[in-house]
């Protein structure tokens, strides 16, 4: 996805967005805001990676820990953030609300992204070298289908 976005001009701007295990990188229009800290109360619920539900825009989004939708345990930090998130589109979804665990950070992608071999979870796409860190690059369209077949209520 970032290589496509990417490979149109020669450099954009991204975030590194931090979980608790890893770092996901995203280019900045597929986030639509980042919601500062606030109470959050996370508690999962089934299935494991839903986290419970964020009032945004008038507009009720399941809160999501990618960790937990990736086979691990997602935490609620005290410096705990949500990330919304455009979807794609083709799930009738508008947005996604991610669990993050600290303030993104903004940085250039070119278009010569250098990918990392390291293990992928199912909902990551690829690992790319950022700066000095590794950071995932997130299957959304994966993410949003999880959303769509656990029919949430």
């Amino acid at each position: 996805m970032l290589e496509h976005i990417a490979g149109q001009r020669s450099s954009l701007t991204g975030l590194l967005l931090p979980l608790g295990d890893r770092t996901l990188v995203l280019p900045n229009v597929a986030v639509a805001e980042l919601i500062g800290h606030r109470a959050i109360a996370c508690e999962a619920g089934e299935p494991q990676w839903h986290l419970g539900w964020v009032d945004w825009r008038q507009q009720r989004l399941p809160l999501i820990g990618f960790e937990a939708a990736c086979g691990g345990q997602s935490l609620c930090g005290e410096r705990a953030r949500i990330v919304v998130l455009n979807a794609l589109g083709d799930t009738g979804l508008r947005f996604l609300a991610v669990l993050l665990q600290d303030i993104p950070r903004s940085c250039k992608l070119d278009s010569q992204l250098n990918y990392v071999d390291v293990p992928l979870a199912a909902l990551e796409l690829a690992a790319v070298q950022v700066g000095e860190q590794v950071a995932r690059v997130p299957d959304l369209a994966g993410l949003e289908r999880m959303v769509r077949e656990a029919e949430l209520r």
